[in-house]
């Protein structure tokens, strides 16, 4: 009989052991880098934030749903799924697809384990896959005053049991939730959220802040002694709208925290959407988004994150499910149920372009040391320096190697010494499908004017330098 519990023990701690969360147990744990700019692994390896809003997440998926997103998500490339507890769209009020509801009598201090065993599951979910969550305890409109569910007092209690539940587990923790601090009051509760997020998990996980748009976290927070990076929101205003203007911002402060977009243009939403109204039928489409990466990464980010319209919503068309009256009569011009025009059910909009091209950011980037580069302008002698064709560039810090960016496919000039080494390689890499084509080698003196093999908007061109000796892989390479 001995031998018989023996062996029925140690099929159950196999049965711990090698189910994804026996896997997973000591989930991967992230830091700033050395010097201040990028996002590491604890073993210092980098880590490359490329994020996926997909706020409603947690509240309108079920769990065959949530598998579909999360799937689709890690075989893109992404690395970061951005979602919130107490939603934006009825997160108090309206149940999730099991028909609970995350507080018992809207109350922080009281949560409810029933909608926390699916939350649990979608974190197990995307810990499975290789994905952190970057979790937002709540939207902003809940903890605003005037119409906030939530007190100093509650707000850290709040925190304190989000951060014990999910210790061990792939996090980033996100306060705001579309809201800046604009009172002590404010300021208070979220001071109070991030020290119950310290408590519950030892200080694992790092933190960061996401504010309404256009805006910055650093504007209130940068010298928060809880706040470990910060994050801007270029938003949805215009077409050109230069998000690299916020990473300069943020780069350019003391101390120095890495920074990124945590909200630029979203794929698919109405351009200018909250200045225009329902006037307008052009939308942002996937240029817009490799745009948006491009220009904000050059300038300084540690990272960027995408977005869909019809994916930060979770939109399904009321007919097969969907959100029903929860949004109707908000609605700009998309289908039934849907806000900000959402027409294209989600599971439909998982695979439009501008997702597709994020991967090729990740590669261009980790085929790299990125961790080295600094934005420098400097280096373009000449080219367009403003509006949607304004170049922008970046260098190695030790001169290996240098990223230029066209948006419009116009011609710059550069001081080929940018890279120190008596040969360089130099390739075009096409965004779009994220291979590339080597020029020639040549050696690094004078100044030489380059061509971008099209131009036009959508035509949008990286010019890679690099020291030939050092045997960077070329991402894609068509030779």
């Amino acid at each position: 009989m001995k031998s018989y519990y023996r062996i029925i023990f140690w099929c159950l701690a196999g049965a711990i052991l090698f189910s994804p969360a026996g896997l997973y147990a000591a989930a991967p744990k992230l830091k700033v880098s050395e010097n201040h700019r990028y996002l590491q692994y604890e073993n210092g390896k980098p880590f490359f934030y490329l994020g996926d809003t997909a706020w409603e997440l947690f509240h309108r998926l079920n769990r065959e749903e949530a598998a579909q997103y999360l799937t689709n998500r890690s075989q893109k490339g992404f690395t970061v799924i951005q979602a919130v507890i107490l939603a934006q769209l009825g997160g108090l009020t309206v149940a999730n697809p099991y028909g609970d509801l995350p507080l018992l009598a809207g109350d922080p201090a009281q949560p409810n384990e029933a909608y926390f065993r699916h939350v649990d599951f979608i974190v197990n979910k995307a810990e499975e896959l290789g994905l952190f969550v970057g979790m937002l305890p709540t939207w902003g409109s809940h903890w605003a005053l005037g119409k906030a569910a939530f007190t100093p007092a509650n707000a850290r209690q709040f925190g304190k049991f989000l951060g014990n539940r999910y210790k061990d587990k792939p996090i980033i923790w996100i306060l705001g939730g579309d809201r800046s601090i604009t009172n002590d009051a404010e300021r208070a509760i979220i001071d109070a959220m991030a020290a119950g997020l310290g408590e519950g998990d030892g200080g694992a996980h790092l933190k960061t802040f996401h504010p309404v748009g256009p805006g910055f976290s650093s504007l209130k927070l940068h010298e928060a002694a809880w706040l470990d990076f910060n994050m801007y929101q270029s938003s949805h205003a215009a077409r050109d709208h230069d998000n690299g203007l916020y990473a300069e911002h943020d780069y350019a402060l003391k101390p120095a925290k890495p920074t990124l977009d945590g909200e630029p243009r979203y794929e698919g939403i109405p351009v200018g959407f909250y200045n225009r109204g329902a006037s307008t039928i052009e939308r942002f489409d996937d240029y817009d988004a490799r745009q948006a990466a491009y220009w904000s990464l050059l300038a300084g980010a540690c990272g960027h994150t995408y977005g869909n319209n019809s994916i930060w919503q979770m939109y399904k068309p009321a007919a097969t499910g969907g959100v029903g009256d929860v949004n109707r009569g908000r609605d700009l011009f998309g289908g039934p149920g849907s806000i900000i025009g959402a027409n294209i059910p989600w599971h439909e909009a998982l695979d439009h372009p501008g997702a597709f091209q994020m991967r090729y950011v990740r590669r261009l980037f980790e085929a790299l040391p990125f961790m080295k580069l600094v934005p420098e302008q400097k280096i373009i002698l000449n080219g367009n320096s403003t509006g949607g064709a304004k170049i922008r560039a970046a260098r190695a810090s030790d001169g290996s190697f240098a990223i230029i960016y066209s948006p419009r496919g116009e011609i710059f000039t550069l001081d080929k010494s940018i890279i120190k080494a008596e040969q360089q390689r130099q390739y075009w890499y096409d965004p779009r499908y994220g291979t590339s084509y080597i020029i020639k080698d040549q050696d690094s003196f004078g100044i030489q004017t380059f061509t971008p093999p099209t131009n036009e908007r959508g035509n949008d061109w990286l010019l890679v330098l690099t020291d030939a000796a050092a045997g960077f892989p070329v991402p894609g390479s068509t030779q």
